[in-house]
């Protein structure tokens, strides 16, 4: 069975980020990392294998020079090798176009199963994964808090605020898996010198037979129109209270609309 692990090289969550020229995020500006939310994923692939699962895990990623360093990331925790699409032409991509890339990346490498996080650490939009189920055509499960798999199927519990539900989906399939299935292991340091050995394949757009002008921020579907700095806060307003205190506050909540 071959397992694929969809995982992104994102800006550090607390570094200051800044936009480029062009207002997309300056990603070279910035300290990344493996998208946290993906590392769950990257444990459950783990994780069914090492239940006895016989399968490979291949780790997929897009993106500029740097996205291979989430890539070694997730081999230094385990798996078997890595992918990383690079293009100049994907520099400003939208959820649409890297839902296009990824999916032709997967019928260009074969999959039985497809693993991801719920969402990115970084746009949140957590609206990739059934993108890329949607232009695959196979089944996808969303926000799995615990997984099983067979030969043929893969089952998947989904928990909310009123129980938990059981869903089986035939395979080939996509899965989500959400930041309750359990904590990602850390890289040990017998692992992160095997993650660096282990093969990380480069593929470009012409590799995967995409037009590059369907990607990029030429064909963006969205436009950032402007970008600022996050203002300063500013001083609160301190009430003494001389026994009309409730009065005061009740006046100045009112007065901006809180009541």
């Amino acid at each position: 069975m071959k397992i694929v692990v969809l995982v992104k090289y994102v800006p550090e969550p607390t570094a200051t980020w800044s936009y480029a020229d062009d207002l997309t995020l300056d990603r070279a500006g910035v300290d990344g990392r493996l998208s946290e939310l993906d590392e769950y994923a990257v444990e459950q692939a783990l994780q069914l294998t090492e239940k006895g699962l016989d399968a490979e895990i291949v780790y997929l990623t897009m993106g500029p020079p740097r996205a291979v360093e989430g890539v070694r990331k997730a081999l230094s925790m385990g798996g078997t090798s890595g992918v990383h699409v690079l293009d100049d032409a994907l520099h400003g991509s939208d959820a649409m176009a890297t839902s296009l890339v990824l999916a032709r990346a997967l019928e260009h490498l074969g999959y039985d199963l497809v693993l991801t996080g719920m969402a990115s650490t970084d746009a949140e939009m957590s609206v990739v994964p059934a993108m890329v189920a949607a232009r695959l055509a196979i089944p996808q499960v969303t926000f799995a808090a615990a997984l099983a798999v067979d030969a043929t199927s893969v089952s998947v519990r989904r928990d909310s605020d009123t129980g938990s539900q059981d869903v089986v989906a035939s395979l080939p399939a996509l899965v989500s898996v959400t930041d309750q299935t359990g904590e990602a292991r850390y890289p040990s340091f017998k692992g992160i010198m095997a993650g660096k050995k282990k093969p990380v394949q480069t593929l470009s757009l012409a590799d995967l037979g995409i037009d590059p002008s369907t990607v990029g921020i030429g064909a963006a579907k969205s436009v950032t129109s402007s970008a600022a700095p996050r203002p300063p806060r500013q001083a609160g307003t301190v009430v003494v209270d001389e026994g009309d205190g409730a009065a005061r506050i009740a006046e100045f909540l009112a007065a901006a609309r809180f009541i």
